[in-house]
């Protein structure tokens, strides 16, 4: 029978990956230091996975406990990490610690282990590895631009623009043949993370994935972290009839992939039996975008709520401008294609959502610690929207 080490496996995606792998007859090792901005205050598993798995309390920076953890695994699922663009920008060293040191040491540990079981590797990345990653330059065609100048943010031109010419350019869906351009220290070290693992699993001759997730959202996403999940964020909002601040001018988008989609990609690579081994890159989404603004109207309308919708125009370092996932890589080596529309997804995550405890948003502390160091600005708009 399989056994499963999941780093990080009493968190979000870590326990809806557990319900799965349970499900199916799988032995299920989960290694997690419940930090509070992650778990708010919640330090125990829930009470359906609580008896069926072996909990091992610990930092992926712990030697002993990684080492623990690893002995007699066939499967490792790398999910922990420091997560959130914002938050990386000032926490730099921790961010590398975890991020990088965690990592490092997790593979130190079985390269020096001879005798250890695993047999594959999987990998939470991250798609904040492009940057903003693939788009279309009238100019000169396909082209990756870099992090988006201030200047421009400032005057309120937030489309990137070609790195050749420095016109605007089209925004087109990013495959994993483009060039890594982070925009953030979240970025760089999800990047360190993948290159860590990726030449570990080639030197050792073991079956490695790399997924780089886009936006994950679903029932049981932290709804008090104010570092991730603007879906989080702006439901905890309006569930008050706060209002719902958008950054830049409502039109940036991301891809928004449900928690499912997100379980049976990586349901899909426990399974994949390659010819030979197999080290692989690939992206995890929707394969769509949808806009901010388009997300805080679709939470007012379905929640009923008097919210202000209020497009501010500030912009935060680090943010990218767009974000599509292009699925070709994924679909033809596991034939995965994504069931959940935004529609239906956001529905499912509300009808949750509305279930849960009302907490007080620290969206408004977060926002106060960017702007003190700087990461927050504000751009000369036209005319502020306001619903």
């Amino acid at each position: 029978m399989m056994k499963v080490l999941i780093t990080g496996g009493a968190g979000f995606i870590g326990l809806h990956l557990t319900r799965r792998l349970l499900k199916e007859g799988y032995i299920v090792t989960i290694l997690d230091a419940f930090l509070p901005q992650v778990h708010g205050g919640v330090d125990e598993l829930p009470e359906d996975i609580r008896p069926h798995v072996r909990l091992i309390r610990g930092d992926v920076r712990d030697r002993n406990c990684l080492s623990k953890a690893l002995c007699n695994q066939n499967v490792l699922v790398h999910l922990a990490a420091e997560t959130g663009t914002g938050q990386s920008m000032y926490s730099i060293e921790q961010y590398e610690s975890v991020n990088v040191g965690g990592t490092a040491l997790l593979f130190d540990i079985l390269m020096n282990t001879p005798s250890h079981s695993i047999e594959k590797v999987i990998l939470a990345s991250s798609r904040a590895i492009y940057g903003e990653g693939k788009y279309n330059c009238s100019n000169h065609g396909i082209v990756y631009p870099k992090m988006r100048n201030q200047l421009d943010l400032r005057q309120g031109h937030f489309e990137p623009r070609c790195p050749i010419c420095h016109t605007p350019c089209l925004m087109l869906p990013t495959d994993e043949a483009s060039p890594p351009y982070p925009t953030s220290f979240y970025g760089m070290t999800k990047q360190m993370q993948e290159q860590i693992a990726m030449l570990f699993a080639r030197t050792m001759n073991i079956d490695s994935f790399a997924l780089r997730f886009q936006n994950v959202y679903g029932p049981g996403q932290s709804l008090q972290n104010p570092y991730t999940g603007i879906l989080a964020i702006f439901t905890t909002l309006a569930r008050q009839n706060q209002p719902l601040h958008i950054f830049e001018d409502g039109n940036e988008s991301r891809d928004f992939v449900y928690i499912d989609d997100v379980i049976e990609a990586i349901w899909s690579c426990m399974l994949y039996q390659a010819p030979t081994t197999q080290s692989s890159i690939l992206n995890v989404g929707s394969g769509n975008r949808t806009t901010i603004q388009q997300v805080a109207d679709t939470i007012k309308t379905v929640l009923n709520s008097q919210s202000l919708v209020d497009i501010t125009g500030d912009f935060r370092i680090g943010d990218i401008r767009h974000n599509q996932a292009d699925l070709t890589d994924i679909f033809n080596l596991l034939g995965y294609m994504p069931n959940w529309s935004f529609a239906d997804g956001i529905q499912q995550f509300l009808g949750w959502a509305t279930e849960q405890t009302v907490y007080h948003s620290s969206l408004e502390r977060s926002f106060k610690e960017l702007s003190h160091r700087g990461l927050v600005n504000r751009a000369k708009l036209s005319a502020n929207s306001k619903f």
